[in-house]
């Protein structure tokens, strides 16, 4: 006949899967009864709703019915935080894809974006790198608009990534690792793709490209909230955005969507960008407010962060034996503003 020390010596075959230990060990036995063959259980596990509470389910009524029980009924809850901390937590499962997006990578992902198009958001995206490299900071950027690529034009590159053993090493510009799908094809062709294939193009910027140790990976998204940027940010294990608009009214409303889309996803809003704030005249010093005032501190306001800086309307100085006709120099007034903002993005990442 059956009895309750029967049962518990039974148990003690079962592991909880997310611990490696058997269940009377981790004090997962709750309450226990046995009647005429009829045993009742309720089992505490570290994880419920899963493959393996089906697994374990299904291999405790089989040992109990081993012993020789008629029924068997159970009820599962989970173990209490405190339990699981005195026993070592979760064994959490071996990472199998690429370093760069693993748990435990230092890698701080920033992830430029805006409501539409037109508002400066390539331009942001490759000075806040190119700053943050001349900051000390090992830097990537991916220039994820895949219909809309601009990167390699603005840094001025020509070459083209190495591919060595399957693996791709990216173009190196101001210190900056550099992937676009500009980088891949021929005479500035455009891309026909539907939203499946872009995923996948975005997978191998992350599983074949050759990143080595960064701080940062910048990534340039399309403007909008459209199937690259969802698939960036189910992709990405974690990731800080940037958002870029201009004073008007309308920029700040659209930009506001994409903010929202962050949020939803469980991703952390940096701040916010305001370019073309403004133009300054070189000779008076005067400023016009060509789009007006305010689409900045209206989008923060909006979705409770931090203007990060107000970027006025300008130019780089173009040196011809040097070509990047979107990079504006250290010592340019617009380049230090630029610096400003990627000490406030180290601040706030700690990076």
């Amino acid at each position: 006949m059956i009895t309750e020390a029967i049962v518990i010596e039974a148990l003690k075959r079962v592991k909880d899967r997310d611990l490696n230990k058997n269940i009377i060990d981790t004090g997962g036995l709750r309450e226990l009864k046995v009647k005429e063959g009829n045993v009742s259980l309720k089992i505490a596990l570290a994880q419920t709703g899963t493959p393996e509470q089906m697994e374990v389910q299904q291999e405790i009524v089989n040992v109990i019915k081993g012993e020789g029980a008629t029924s068997v009924g159970l009820r599962f809850e989970e173990l209490k935080n405190e339990e699981l901390q005195k026993l070592g937590g979760i064994n959490e499962p071996a990472f199998n894809g690429p370093q760069i997006l693993a748990p435990n990578s230092k890698t701080t992902f920033i992830a430029v974006t805006s409501g539409k198009g037109g508002v400066g958001k390539s331009t942001v995206s490759v000075n806040l790198a190119t700053s943050l490299a001349r900051l000390g900071k090992n830097v990537g950027i991916i220039d994820a608009d895949i219909y809309g690529f601009s990167v390699p034009n603005m840094m001025g590159i020509e070459e083209r990534p190495k591919v060595i053993d399957d693996r791709i090493y990216p173009v190196e510009r101001f210190g900056i690792k550099v992937i676009s799908m500009g980088i891949f094809v021929e005479d500035n062709a455009p891309v026909i793709w539907r939203g499946p294939m872009l995923g996948k193009m975005l997978n191998q910027f992350f599983t074949k490209v050759e990143w080595g140790e960064l701080d940062y990976l910048v990534l340039d998204l399309p403007p909008g909230t459209g199937d690259v940027a969802l698939d960036l940010h189910t992709m990405l294990p974690h990731s800080k955005e940037i958002l870029v608009t201009t004073p008007h009214a309308t920029a700040a409303f659209v930009a506001a969507r994409a903010g929202t889309m962050a949020i939803k996803t469980h991703h952390e809003i940096l701040g916010v960008v305001e370019n073309m704030a403004y133009f300054e005249s070189g000779v008076t010093g005067e400023k016009e407010y060509v789009f007006g005032k305010g689409g900045g501190e209206r989008l923060t306001e909006e979705l409770k962060t931090d203007l990060l800086g107000q970027i006025p309307l300008g130019q780089p100085e173009v040196n011809e034996e040097d070509f990047a006709p979107s990079i504006y120099s250290v010592d340019h007034p617009i380049g230090k503003i630029y610096e400003q903002i990627s000490k406030r993005v180290i601040e706030k990442t700690r990076g």
